[in-house]
């Protein structure tokens, strides 16, 4: 029997358009301030409706609901904040906190169109980039004021300081960018340091009333003496990161062995052309290719993941730590793992001649070189190669070597992916990576760029592609009742900040069209082309990459702009991120069958892993910073070329040009008076000539290299 076909009245279209008028209302005073086109409101709406959206943006406008400050784009003008007003005091948010130097505080909420201003008495004790909920007690247009009422998640426990003991108390004085404070001992203290050590001190006790004391235990001494080995642990635990693995997961470790146990519920590709192409100074390998023709002469390329979901159990200590750091920390002179060595480098790294557990996304490949299809799943390989980069780079260059057909092959089909990908909006950035070469005490010898080869675009192109095929995979299997995820999202620039650098592009000549999101990824990608060929437009490129949002890691997907893709996550590094493990483990739970995870448990994992990456990033500066210091120590009074690549109202920044070495150059250090001007990109100088602006060349001459503030301080030669 048919069934019967149901005539959709224009009632019910009335209505879809009614809900999806309001979404769109919705998203928009959620975003107050921000433009939106039609293409960003159907990404954000995950729909295709754009004859719908279309009308709808009109009308809204024309309401005065939406108002178009540019071709196409809208911003919120409806009730703004008044809206939020009802019944405001009975309602509770949830944020980060961003401490000023004045004790106060700024939380950031989801949800709310403005920062919400607390002062330090109301606080609770909540630190800096603390996760927590308050409640608003003035809900005012102008600042909102709120209490912090609960504490959700500390961003840290930890602190650095200096130990002091006065009139039979001790206590930690820790000193921060943006507050200082003192730390007890408490009774259960073991460790007795000497009087002005450094040490690192896990509070146990956090202040609810400003009367408390903070209390804490020394959890490890660092000593007096400025070495590069306690500084370098100083980053890391000021960050939060934990220098040892507690006893717990220590003690799991133990009973952790190399077994598989699920072989044949694997599928096998131990008799397949398998290899890893990795760093030459790697450890860790989380990833393997593998390259066969099958049964019907079509290409088969896997990309293979170390599958480490299958040594960390939830909830256990291990995976526990993991999640508390969030991701290995790599510096200047050593790597924090996010999981024991025994995983990190031995039994979840993909090793050359070794069975290995896989996670892998297989292609395969039709004779244009267009992706046929694909299949996901749990696997096992014997890589029977490990490359460096530059090894494949050279067997790609002369055109011969071990295993030159599959590397020729595969760096073909990367390359075509590459070409199609920047096609469709994808911009290509490269920023410098400076390194640095060490002699056998860890001193710098000398300072290097990473050179960017084919070889290292080559496994990018296959990386990028498996987690866009795993996030579609997930995204696409229940469009109805979408699966909570973690997805990797990248926001579109902000329009103040393009228009800024675009004015100040053509002050240097580079004319620029921002007008459309196609047409910015064009432009940028224009631009990065011109960088290549003059070196002295990096500077631009760089400027371009601030005007650009941080990616993070969300189960609100929004897309990632900066590679045009409509889904994407992080699926193929899970020995050093924990956003990769979490995704294996939705994506396994969802092959076959359906599950969901908590979406809230999903939210505040995703921002905490964001959170860690953030003060990942910090530490691996900083840790650049002192050894370029380090360095330059013994050159105190040596001229060099640089080139401008920042500026505040105190200082100009400078990066020398031989040694990539940045440096402080401070303006009342300058002959004359000397201002910022409104744009920050360029500063006058009142009794000067021509202003100094961002790309400036410089003559410098170093007059500080103190490895104590981690800064060179250089003034005009």
């Amino acid at each position: 029997m048919k069934k019967k076909k149901i005539n959709k009245s224009p009632n019910h279209n009335s209505s879809n358009t009614s809900i999806l008028s309001k979404s769109i209302i919705r998203l928009y005073a959620d975003n107050q301030g921000k433009p939106m086109g039609m293409s960003a409101v159907m990404r954000r709406l995950n729909t295709n409706k754009s004859s719908d959206i279309f009308k709808i943006l009109e009308e809204l406008e024309s309401k005065g609901t939406l108002k178009k400050v540019t071709p196409g784009k809208y911003i919120y003008n409806g009730l703004k904040i008044n809206s939020e007003k009802i019944n405001i005091k009975q309602e509770t948010f949830e944020g980060i906190v961003d401490l000023a130097s004045g004790g106060f505080a700024y939380i950031l909420c989801k949800g709310l169109s403005k920062d919400i201003f607390v002062s330090g008495a109301n606080l609770k004790s909540a630190q800096d980039g603390d996760y927590v909920q308050i409640k608003l007690t003035k809900p005012s247009v102008r600042r909102p004021e709120g209490v912090v009422t609960k504490i959700l998640q500390r961003s840290k426990s930890q602190f650095v300081g200096i130990y002091r003991v006065f009139k039979n108390e001790s206590y930690v004085i820790v000193k921060q960018r943006n507050q200082s404070f003192d730390i007890y001992l408490d009774k259960t203290n073991a460790l007795i340091p000497n009087d002005f050590d450094k040490v690192v001190v896990e509070v146990t006790s956090w202040k609810l009333r400003s009367s408390d004391r903070m209390l804490g235990t020394v959890t490890s001494i660092l000593g007096k003496e400025l070495t590069t080995d306690i500084e370098m642990k100083s980053i890391l635990a000021e960050q939060g990161f934990n220098l040892e693995f507690p006893t717990a997961v220590i003690e799991e470790m133990k009973v952790v062995t190399d077994k598989i146990s699920d072989i044949a519920s694997r599928r096998d590709f131990r008799n397949i052309c398998c290899f890893t192409i990795d760093p030459v100074d790697a450890k860790d390998f989380d990833d393997a290719l593998s390259i066969r023709r099958d049964e019907n002469n079509d290409l088969e390329i896997g990309v293979h993941i170390a599958d480490v979901s299958y040594f960390v159990e939830p909830n256990s200590a291990l995976d526990k730590e993991a999640l508390k750091r969030g991701n290995s920390v790599y510096l200047a002179d050593r790597v924090l793992p996010m999981l024991p060595e025994k995983l990190s480098n031995e039994l979840c790294s993909l090793r050359p001649n070794e069975d290995k557990a896989t996670f892998s996304v297989v292609f395969t490949f039709d004779n244009e070189k267009n992706i046929k299809n694909y299949w996901i799943g749990k696997t096992i390989i014997h890589s029977q190669r490990r490359f460096a980069y530059e090894e494949v780079q050279q067997i790609l260059t002369d055109g011969s070597g071990e295993l030159f057909d599959e590397l020729f092959l595969l760096d073909n089909i990367a390359k075509k992916i590459r070409s199609e990908r920047l096609k469709n909006g994808a911009i290509d950035f490269e920023t410098e990576e400076v390194r640095f070469k060490l002699d056998e005490n860890g001193k710098p010898l000398a300072l290097y760029v990473k050179e960017r080869l084919d070889a290292h675009m080559l496994i990018e192109e296959y990386m990028l592609l498996a987690n866009k095929y795993v996030a579609t995979f997930i995204a696409k299997k229940n469009k109805a009742i979408l699966i909570p995820f973690v997805y990797r999202i990248h926001d579109e620039p902000d329009p103040e900040k393009l228009a800024e650098f675009g004015e100040f592009a053509r002050e240097m000549g580079i004319f620029l069209d921002f007008s459309t999101p196609k047409k910015i990824s064009k432009s940028m990608n224009l631009l990065a082309d011109k960088a290549r060929q003059d070196s002295s437009l990096k500077v631009l490129q760089s400027l371009a990459i601030r005007t650009m949002a941080k990616a993070a890691y969300s189960p609100d997907n929004i897309g990632h702009y900066g590679l045009s893709f409509e889904y994407y996550t992080h699926f193929t590094s899970p020995i050093r991120r924990y956003s990769d493990l979490m995704v294996h483990r939705i994506l396994m739970d969802n092959l076959k069958s359906e599950k969901r995870y908590q979406l809230d448990v999903i939210e505040r994992q995703c921002l905490h892993i964001s959170t860690q990456e953030r003060k990942a990033m910090i530490a691996e500066r900083e840790s650049t910073r002192y050894f370029q210091v380090l360095y330059l120590q013994g050159q105190i009074g040596n001229e060099f070329e640089a080139i401008i690549t920042g500026m505040n109202n105190r200082a100009i920044f400078v990066e020398m040009i031989a040694n990539k070495c940045e440096a402080t150059l401070p303006l009342d250090s300058i002959e004359g008076d000397a201002e910022l001007n409104k744009n920050k990109l360029s500063i006058s100088l009142i009794r000067g000539s021509k202003p100094l602006k961002m790309g400036d060349r410089l003559k410098v001459k170093l007059i500080s290299a103190r490895l104590e503030d981690k800064e060179l301080i250089v003034e005009l030669a």
